[in-house]
């Protein structure tokens, strides 16, 4: 089964796929973790997506698909993705949905968070005090906000057309949006 968990940063994505991990054996593809690993490289290309992000500016689609590309394999054999933070704008979406249908596979359910702005506004205000992660600066995290609701909202009519789109209460306990993950999976 591939997966794409959908919403604002700081939504609850990640917490979401670790979980399906844990339980599935599935491979979460967050684009987030693989371009902090990037950065954390030191390579040239650390370099480049560590200015992008300081700004929280959106690495470019050249970038992102090159490194979701390189990990389809491994989820393969896993039995599945759980994609984090990818597709972010229609043209993505399209690119993914060419790039797994080469594979014969494709995305099977796309399960929205849907969040408050405000209540996001104030997790990553907390998650930047306790983890400190540079691209959850509260200045970055607006532009990464007004981003993803610029560019990345338009996905919802792509994927509902394709019935493939649950959208679930991202503000309620992490067990009780699990459980409603859960049964959007076996629905």
């Amino acid at each position: 089964m591939n997966l794409i968990l959908f919403g604002p940063p700081a939504a609850g994505k990640g917490t979401q796929a670790k979980r399906l991990v844990e339980q599935r054996g599935m491979v979460q593809l967050s684009t987030g973790d693989m371009l902090r690993a990037a950065i954390a490289s030191g390579s040239e290309l650390g370099e480049r997506v560590k200015g992008i992000m300081a700004r929280g500016e959106l690495v470019s689609d050249e970038i992102v698909i090159a490194l979701i590309e390189e990990r389809l394999p491994e989820a393969e054999a896993a039995g599945g993705a759980i994609f984090d933070g990818f597709p972010r704008t229609v043209a993505q979406a399209e690119t993914l949905d060419r790039m797994l249908a080469g594979r014969g596979r494709r995305i099977d359910r796309v399960i929205r968070l849907k969040v408050d702005d405000a209540a996001l506004t104030e997790r990553i205000t907390r998650r930047f005090a306790e983890q400190g992660r540079p691209d959850d600066n509260p200045d970055s995290f607006g532009v990464r906000l007004d981003a993803y609701n610029r560019n990345t909202a338009p996905l919802l009519p792509y994927y509902e057309a394709q019935g493939k789109l649950v959208e679930l209460d991202g503000m309620g306990s992490i067990e009780s949006v699990a459980a409603a993950v859960d049964a959007a999976l076996a629905g």
